[in-house]
């Protein structure tokens, strides 16, 4: 894959600029975009910086990082706190996602999206006020593991760690989470499924694959 530097700043232009053409595949009037990476990549500034852009474009956005959508700790831990498998296969509400922000965004949907459901500090539901979208809407969607699940993402971009990347930039009391993250690139190859891709190694001077061919 051939990839060409980029700043920060230029590449949520482009996204966003990209993103702002796009239709929903269903004929829906809200999007989905999908920001794909483990902790260390930083995913939540990528998406707020797009979420800025796009608002800049007239958009209204909804940033919903999967953090929100933890499952219980009694379900979590179930097999230890540091489980890779675990952290990998259930840790994550996929169930919730669907029924909560990729649902209302379906063709007929309502548009009402609950931006966060579990707190996973307190272990107990956040009670979040449903966001309420205006069709031309956006919500853009970021966190680990995002790719594999069918999420109807109008466009995903995966920021790419390598091994040793993403290894030195992982505190060392999350370091149980590697395993997990390398089988997430052997069994779903999130870099063949994303739309973009998006080298992080090195956090000061990013490189990206280009926008897809059409869209």
């Amino acid at each position: 894959m051939r990839l060409e530097a980029i700043t920060w700043e230029r590449l949520a232009g482009e996204l966003a600029r990209y993103g702002d053409g796009l239709s929903a595949a269903d004929g829906g009037p809200w999007l989905a975009l999908g920001i794909d990476g483990a902790p260390a990549a930083r995913t939540g500034e990528r998406a707020e910086r797009l979420a800025d852009e796009l608002r800049l474009l007239g958009r209204s956005v909804l940033v919903v990082p999967t953090e929100g959508f933890l499952r219980p700790a009694s379900l979590r831990f179930e097999y230890g706190k540091q489980d890779a498998d675990a952290y990998l296969d259930g840790w994550f509400d996929t169930g919730a996602l669907w029924r909560e922000v990729f649902g209302p965004l379906e063709a007929g949907g309502s548009g009402r999206v609950l931006p966060d459901l579990w707190d996973p500090v307190t272990d107990r539901a956040t009670r979040s006020p449903y966001h309420a979208l205006p069709e031309g809407g956006v919500v853009v969607v970021h966190g680990p593991f995002l790719l594999g699940h069918w999420f109807p993402f109008a466009l995903t971009v995966h920021l790419r760690l390598s091994p040793g990347a993403l290894r030195r930039r992982t505190p060392e009391p999350e370091r149980w989470t590697l395993p997990a993250f390398a089988r997430y690139e052997d069994e779903v190859a999130p870099a063949e499924r994303a739309d973009v891709v998006v080298r992080a190694d090195d956090p000061a001077h990013p490189a990206w694959s280009g926008l897809p061919e059409s869209g």
